[in-house]
């Protein structure tokens, strides 16, 4: 089916996920290697079949990857050459330009502090954006972005998203959080490390406690983290913060690995 779709002159959101799932065999997300070239050769083929041009889009696609066997492309790079519907994740790349804006939306949007925004808690979210970018929808429209949204990104499958999946949002030059991938602690650790940074004891870190801590996690892991990027990581990471008070929950969305 996924292939058949590839004929498509506009395809729906759901459409572009069955797509997506259907080359990214191993679900790792991305598609590369040989699962790039099946892509690249059936998408000309359905094209062709269909009795359509490759866009200048798909052609420059075509040309960047053809040859190249250790290419890899993310969601974003499919969503840019494929005719979806009102470009589905590209729009919210273009109301979330910053980490730091993602960031504040995910502090709004994940109302109890769980940690993760349910499916109630991301309809809301993508209402918000819809309205705010003047687009029109209806209650199914909105249905099925939820559901889209939440099948690209649950990569667990629990039904809801925490900030590391929901993250995948934003382009790979905005999303510090990869980086932050590479440093996350198990919580007995995480907690440690809090309680040493949290100097006065007061339960939360302020702006200087939490970049003691960022100055001493780039020393530490220079072939991750970029110690010249410090003032974006902690603008970043306060935009979490509750009127400047960095408390542990927070700070563990970043930091504190996922133990279940």
């Amino acid at each position: 089916m996924a292939k058949a779709y590839l004929q498509g002159v506009e395809i729906s959101a759901t459409q572009f996920l069955d797509i997506w799932h259907h080359y990214d065999n191993d679900g790792n997300g991305y598609i590369e290697g040989k699962e790039l070239q099946n892509f690249i050769k059936e998408l000309q083929q359905a094209r062709k079949q269909a009795g359509l041009e490759l866009t200048e889009a798909m052609k420059a696609f075509v040309e960047k990857y053809g040859q190249n066997a250790d290419a890899q492309i993310g969601m974003v790079e499919l969503v840019q050459i494929l005719p979806t519907d009102e470009n589905f994740l590209l729009f919210f790349r273009q109301q979330l330009k910053s980490c730091a804006e993602f960031m504040q939306a995910w502090r709004r949007y994940d109302a109890d502090h769980s940690g993760y925004i349910e499916a109630d808690e991301l309809k809301s979210f993508l209402r918000d954006l819809l309205q705010k970018a003047k687009k029109s929808y209806d209650d199914k429209k909105l249905e099925e972005y939820t559901q889209t949204t939440l099948k690209m990104f649950d990569s667990n499958n629990d039904g809801k998203l925490c900030l590391a999946e929901m993250a995948r949002l934003l382009p790979d030059q905005e999303n510090f959080l990869l980086k932050f991938q590479n440093v996350k602690m198990p919580a007995k650790e995480f907690n440690k490390i809090f309680e040493l940074y949290d100097q006065d004891g007061n339960g939360y870190m302020d702006e200087n406690e939490l970049d003691a801590l960022l100055k001493d996690l780039c020393e530490k892991n220079k072939k991750v983290l970029d110690i010249n990027n410090i003032a974006t990581y902690k603008i970043t990471i306060m935009a979490l913060s509750d009127g400047g008070k960095l408390y542990r929950t927070e700070l563990a969305l970043v930091l504190c690995a996922d133990e279940n």
